[in-house]
């Protein structure tokens, strides 16, 4: 009898901790669902919580509330867990790398471009890469494709695209293929262009690696190997922007292939079967066919004024927590302006300058955190200003349009004055574009 008693108190104790174990984690649970939900109330209030761009859709049926995909995402409360299921929180923030694509254990993510409410401008192109325009093609970014093992490969079989176009072409040309732009996709095609004899030119507006070396983090994820055309395999799952940068360098100078920099086209016309590419620098080339592999986040329209060329002058903010004790000028009124600002207050020395009286098209949030930090004395903000020349150790701001200019002290510029969008020159050139209203790019 005593055996039977103790056996139950036994049984009594084992369940009574389980359920204690169960409360528990049902609790933490649904604290963490809490959170998550204060998170996405937050990033609807700052503006945050719709996506810009290529971005994770959840299958709520197959989520299994793992958290691979959130352990996977390098970057911060783009994902998080509400009532047991995956979700997003600062969507917009999302720069679609697709590690929690390829996280995910039941196959639960896709990746979508464009939402039911906002659309996304891309242009229209073939299983073959090309454009309604015979002979002009696209591939990566611009394509919706921003992935670099997918834009690499989209680079690669374009270009194996292309050498049909150029088989069939009876014009001559001064090139087989132009390549417009010198990021994964751009590096790609050059690399494959090279391989199989063709005679390419390859222009990039800026500097080799394009679009790559604007997103905000010092690593960028590489969530599976890539075969790179002439090199091989490359099993780079977390890799630095400089690591990566001296890859293609090596592979492009081992293969004698030079990239022409600074050479910012702006026109493609069609001429007797062939075309016309012209740059901003008045140089022309005529070629037989056209690859665009260029960024769709458009090109950051410049104020023109002495000085801009420096170094020290960037159109984008990256890695603001390694900047220390610099005194810094940032340049525009729209919110990418004033999230600089605050992002560098803390540890630096900020002007914040635009040219209107008020700022007028800045989420309310954003709105509120400038005025406290102005009152806090952390954020120098000067309306009615306008930058009008840089020194290598000073800016000069001048009040209105005939005002008072004054001379400050300044080691980084930053200018955000909108930008050009691609979509632009592509309706220029006469390719179609069509809107995307949450189109699986990437699905299982």
């Amino acid at each position: 009898m005593e055996l039977v008693i103790e056996q139950i108190l036994v049984y009594a104790i084992v369940i009574i901790f389980c359920l204690a174990v169960v409360i528990f984690y049902l609790r933490r649970q649904k604290k963490n669902s809490n959170i998550v939900e204060e998170k996405i109330a937050q990033a609807k209030i700052d503006g945050l919580y719709e996506p810009v761009s290529l971005h994770p859709v959840v299958d709520i049926g197959s989520c299994i509330q793992s958290g691979a995909c959130i352990q996977a995402c390098p970057e911060k409360d783009i994902l998080g867990i509400r009532n047991g299921k995956a979700t997003t929180i600062n969507a917009s923030h999302c720069i679609g790398h697709g590690a929690c694509f390829h996280a995910c254990p039941t196959q639960a993510i896709s990746l979508f471009i464009g939402t039911e409410k906002r659309g996304v401008d891309l242009p229209h192109v073939s299983q073959e890469f090309e454009t309604n325009i015979p002979g002009i093609f696209i591939a990566g970014e611009l394509g919706g494709m921003g992935l670099i093992k997918n834009a690499v490969e989209q680079g690669k079989q374009a270009v194996e695209n292309i050498l049909k176009a150029v088989k069939s072409s009876r014009q001559s040309a001064d090139w087989d293929l132009v390549v417009v732009g010198a990021g994964p996709a751009g590096i790609s095609a050059t690399l494959t262009a090279k391989k199989h004899g063709l005679k390419c030119l390859t222009l990039e507006q800026d500097t080799l690696g394009g679009t790559v070396f604007t997103f905000p983090r010092s690593k960028i994820v590489m969530t599976a190997p890539m075969d790179l055309p002439l090199h091989g395999k490359v099993k780079l799952f977390e890799t630095s922007k400089p690591e990566l940068l001296k890859l293609w360098q090596t592979v492009l100078e081992k293969n004698d292939i030079l990239i022409k920099e600074n050479s910012k086209i702006d026109s493609i016309e069609q001429e007797n079967g062939r075309f016309k590419v012209g740059t901003i620098n008045g140089e022309q080339y005529t070629t037989k066919t056209v690859l665009l592999a260029i960024g769709r986040r458009g090109t950051p329209r410049k104020l023109n004024v002495p000085g801009e060329e420096m170094e020290k002058v960037a159109y984008r903010l990256l890695e603001p927590e390694d900047i220390i004790g610099k005194n810094i000028l940032v340049v525009g009124g729209g919110d990418s302006a004033v999230e600089s600002a605050m992002l560098l207050a803390d540890n630096n020395k900020v002007i914040l300058s635009y040219r209107g009286e008020n700022f007028q098209r800045i989420k309310p949030k954003n709105g509120e955190r400038v005025k406290e930090a102005v009152e806090k004395g952390l954020l120098d903000l000067r309306f009615n200003t306008n930058l009008t020349s840089i020194t290598k150790e000073e800016i000069a701001l001048r009040y209105g349009k005939d005002g008072d200019t004054v001379m400050e002290k300044n080691d980084l510029t930053y200018i955000f004055a909108g930008g050009e969008l691609p979509t632009q020159f592509l309706e220029k050139v006469g390719i179609r574009i069509t809107k995307k209203f949450g189109e699986a790019i990437l699905k299982h």
